[in-house]
C-alpha cells in the first residue's frame, strides 16, 4: 500500500485513477526528468536516471490497477479465479497467486492474519473467493506480463 501512496503522490493522483490524466501527468514528469535534457557527468543526470525509472515503473504499475485495465481484463481475471490455485507466496502485505492457466496476479494489503487463514482454511479456493477477491486491490503479476 506504501507504495501504491507513493505513485499516486508522485503522479498527483487522488482516489481513482483515471488513465487519460495519469497518461498526461506521465508526459509531463518525463519531459521534466528525461535524464538527456542534463549535460553528460551533471550531478542532476544521476537524480534524473533515478527518478525517470521511478517514473517509468510508477506509471505502469498504476496503469496495472487503474480501474479502465481492470474491467478490460475481467474476463481474463475471472478465468483465472475459476481455475484454481496452484500456488501462492506472501511477502510484506503482497500476495502473489498463481493459478492453474498459468496466470499470476498479486493483491496488495494482505495482512499476515489473513494469510494464515488462508493457508489453513480446508478449501482455499472457497476462502479466496469470499475473503481475497472481493476485499483486495489487485494486479496480473509483473512476472505473467513479461512471459507474454
Amino acid at each position: 500500500m506504501k507504495r501504491i501512496n507513493e505513485y499516486k503522490k508522485l503522479f498527483g493522483v487522488e482516489q481513482e485513477i483515471e488513465l487519460k490524466a495519469l497518461k498526461k501527468s506521465y508526459r509531463n514528469l518525463v519531459k521534466e526528468w528525461h535524464p538527456d535534457k542534463f549535460q553528460q557527468g551533471d550531478a542532476q543526470q544521476a537524480e534524473a536516471e533515478i527518478q525517470s525509472r521511478k517514473i517509468i515503473d510508477g506509471y505502469h504499475f498504476l496503469v496495472s490497477i487503474a480501474p479502465e485495465t481492470k474491467a478490460a481484463n475481467l474476463p481474463e481475471y475471472t478465468a483465472a479465479m475459476e481455475s484454481g490455485i496452484a500456488d501462492y507466496h506472501h511477502k510484506g502485505l503482497v500476495l502473489e497467486m498463481t493459478y492453474l492457466d498459468g496466470s499470476t496476479y498479486e493483491f496488495f494489503g494482505v495482512t499476515k492474519p489473513i494469510y494464515l487463514k488462508m493457508i489453513q482454511s480446508n478449501k482455499l479456493n472457497r476462502f479466496a473467493k469470499r475473503s481475497i477477491y472481493p476485499n483486495y486491490l489487485y494486479r496480473k503479476s509483473k512476472r505473467t506480463q513479461e512471459q507474454e
